[in-house]
């Protein structure tokens, strides 16, 4: 599914939009790429471009999840702790599958944001009380750091190293 940016209408549909737009970029930077390369280590970190993805549904589990609808850890449709291990690819898991992955927790984090206002708030535990409306503003921010990420982890994936031909 393609989402075509939209340059007005109501603050929340914009905002909405921007944010779908910016999972739609994370994705995108996977596509194409064989599942070795998918998992190529190229930074000290644990980010390759498929654990990007991983990281980016564990996230949508915590904030909307866990902080937004209250649920506990247990009740979340996946990992949904606040540590490295959102990064974490088992060997198992192919770049298909935490895409398909990432798909219904965004779904889900949809859902539960409709039901709540910009203005509307709930606690979280880092960062005190948060709107909505800040916290689908995080999530513009985060989703597009991590896509720039992916983008420069492809870049390095598919261009040859500085110097050769």
């Amino acid at each position: 599914m393609r989402t075509y940016g939209i340059t007005n209408g109501t603050e929340r549909a914009v905002i909405e939009n921007m944010l779908d737009r910016n999972r739609q970029a994370l994705i995108e930077t996977r596509c194409g790429l064989p599942d070795t390369d998918a998992r190529r280590r190229l930074v000290v970190s644990l980010r390759t471009p498929i654990s990007l993805i991983k990281h980016a549904a564990a996230a949508e589990r915590i904030w909307f999840q866990r902080f937004g609808a209250g649920h506990h850890e247990s009740e979340c449709d996946g990992y949904s702790r606040r540590d490295e291990g959102t990064f974490a690819v088992s060997d198992d898991e192919s770049p298909a599958d935490v895409i398909a992955e990432f798909e219904p927790a965004s779904k889900r984090s949809r859902e539960i944001a409709s039901g709540f206002d910009l203005d509307d708030t709930t606690g979280n535990p880092c960062e005190g009380t948060v709107s909505m409306r800040r916290t689908l503003l995080t999530f513009i921010q985060e989703f597009a750091r991590h896509a720039g990420h992916g983008d420069i982890l492809r870049e390095q994936i598919d261009l040859p190293p500085f110097g050769r031909s």
